[in-house]
């Protein structure tokens, strides 16, 4: 991470500053002082925000210990920046699953059931987002992908229950009624 900071630093002392939203990837172990820079910088943090679910006690009690495992993927610090952020899955290492991606962010459980990093949660719709309008924004697709809108792209998914008005812990048992694409149905519950 200092390594991709330190080269964003260079290209921009060299070529000044434009619109470029350079992404970095797996940002889950970012420092604050390294979200200070990427935020100075420009650069959009990309969190493997389903860590927490997957690898998240195995984190804490062994890898990166209780105090660094509370912060992976830190939207929540992200946030308070003021800065964007997008969430991702990384197939196949964890399949594709938008909704636990939104379950993660918001409700941040490991496997065994306790909370990682409760501090660093996000609300819904910050969590929403991450997954749709930052998405487009990181690559320069805002004016036709991200959100609902006339002249954007039409794609979207039906759901059995709204993320926005259902607890919290109920997010990852969502499910996808109907996929649209392009404004055509190209899936449908059986």
């Amino acid at each position: 991470m200092d390594q991709f900071i330190k080269a964003i630093r260079m290209a921009t002392e060299k070529h000044g500053k434009a619109d470029r939203r350079p992404v970095m990837i797996h940002a889950q172990t970012v420092r604050e002082d390294q979200l200070d820079a990427m935020k100075e910088l420009g650069i959009i943090p990309s969190f493997f925000g389903m860590h927490t679910y997957y690898w998240g006690d195995w984190h804490r009690d062994s890898v990166l210990g209780p105090e660094r495992a509370a912060r992976i993927s830190p939207a929540a610090s992200a946030l308070k920046r003021g800065m964007i952020y997008t969430q991702h899955h990384d197939a196949p290492v964890a399949l594709p699953n938008s909704i636990m991606i939104l379950s993660s962010q918001v409700n941040r459980t490991t496997r065994s059931g306790k909370v990682l990093g409760p501090e660093q949660r996000v609300s819904v719709m910050d969590a929403l987002k991450s997954i749709t309008i930052h998405v487009a924004y990181q690559y320069f697709e805002e004016d036709t992908k991200g959100s609902l809108e006339p002249g954007k792209l039409a794609d979207l998914v039906i759901l059995d229950k709204n993320p926005l008005k259902i607890e919290p812990t109920a997010i990852k048992d969502i499910k996808v009624i109907e996929t649209i694409k392009e404004g055509n149905s190209i899936y449908i519950a059986q």
